[in-house]
């Protein structure tokens, strides 16, 4: 009876720390997104002072590069998680998903490209365009269209006004422009900042502080996931939250400082440049909150852009009860 007793106390300490074990395992999320960008900032935040470590998350983060293969990925359950433009879930969307992308969190909530020029122009005017050769960005990806409404917004008809050359791959533009192709170049940061420090070009205007509030790009998992695992989406967006607030409070050379390992080849100062760019313009969403106001600019932007398949409401694709949640 002893025997027995003593076995069913070791079996029983067994079991109970093998349960401990399980329920101290962190939940693995894979993250997709869409390109690697200091634009988004609070994500790496969140990943290099240990935010997600905080809510017991393990996340491995995966480059897609292009928002269709970061939407393929999500869809076909290559991924948990996606951090593209809110454009490609209503995209999905309009193609009668039965499990469609639900946007869940927000990160940045303005455009993140700036219009460079090869010479310095001191006093540059959106006119100063026309009759030029503009080398924009992909036709149906938001950099695009945010960037045909801007200067529609300004009497310049992209289509006839200037030479608007979309055929190059996002990856290509910074060096076809340090080709010699354009003369004026819509780019992203660092690249800007880059640039400029080359001596290849000179930033001249903000396609973000032109346009306005949008949800540029957006934190989306399957109406599914949503379904199964909201608690895990909602730790995650909690640590998002906390990369946000460390992005809108600290300076810019200490975020600089913190994100480096995840762009090695760029230097500390030409970062720090390129997040102060973007706190400039509030670029950086300060909490995972996607707002209704923001969602029909964008619907506007991709309608005046003739890319709107279906004008869907908010509450459709916007899931706005996680990213409460995370910020109480």
């Amino acid at each position: 009876m002893k025997r027995l007793l003593a076995l069913f106390t070791i079996t029983s300490s067994i079991a109970l720390m093998v349960g401990c074990q399980t329920n101290d395992r962190a939940d693995k999320l894979e993250v997709a997104e869409v390109t690697r960008s200091v634009f988004y900032a609070p994500l790496y935040i969140a990943l290099s002072e240990g935010y997600f470590e905080e809510e017991n998350l393990e996340i491995d983060l995966t480059t897609t590069w292009g928002g269709d293969k970061t939407m393929t990925a999500l869809l076909s359950d290559g991924a948990d998680i996606a951090l593209v433009g809110s454009e490609t879930s209503i995209y999905v969307a309009g193609q009668e998903a039965t499990d469609p992308a639900i946007n869940f969190a927000a990160l940045t909530q303005t455009d993140g490209t700036f219009l460079v020029a090869r010479e310095d122009i001191s006093s540059f005017d959106w006119s100063d365009l026309n009759g030029t050769t503009f080398l924009g960005q992909r036709k149906g990806g938001m950099p695009q269209m945010v960037g045909e409404y801007v200067l529609k917004q300004h009497d310049i008809d992209p289509q006839n006004d200037l030479t608007l050359l979309q055929n190059v791959d996002f990856g290509n533009i910074p060096s076809a422009f340090a080709s010699g192709t354009g003369d004026y170049v819509q780019l992203f940061e660092p690249q800007a900042s880059t640039f400029e420090k080359e001596g290849l070009g000179h930033v001249i205007a903000s396609f973000g502080a032109e346009s306005g509030e949008v949800p540029y790009t957006s934190f989306m998992a399957k109406r599914s996931m949503i379904e199964k695992d909201e608690d895990a989406l909602t730790r995650f967006s909690k640590a998002i939250y906390k990369g946000q607030q460390f992005v809108e409070t600290e300076d810019s050379a200490l975020i600089a400082e913190s994100i480096h390992s995840y762009f090695e080849d760029t230097d500390v100062d030409i970062l720090a440049n390129a997040i102060d760019r973007y706190k400039e313009q509030g670029s950086y969403a300060t909490d995972p909150l996607l707002s209704e106001d923001a969602w029909n600019t964008l619907l506007e932007i991709m309608d005046e852009a003739g890319e709107l398949p279906d004008h869907i409401p908010f509450e459709e694709l916007v899931n706005t009860t996680i990213a409460a949640e995370a910020m109480e």
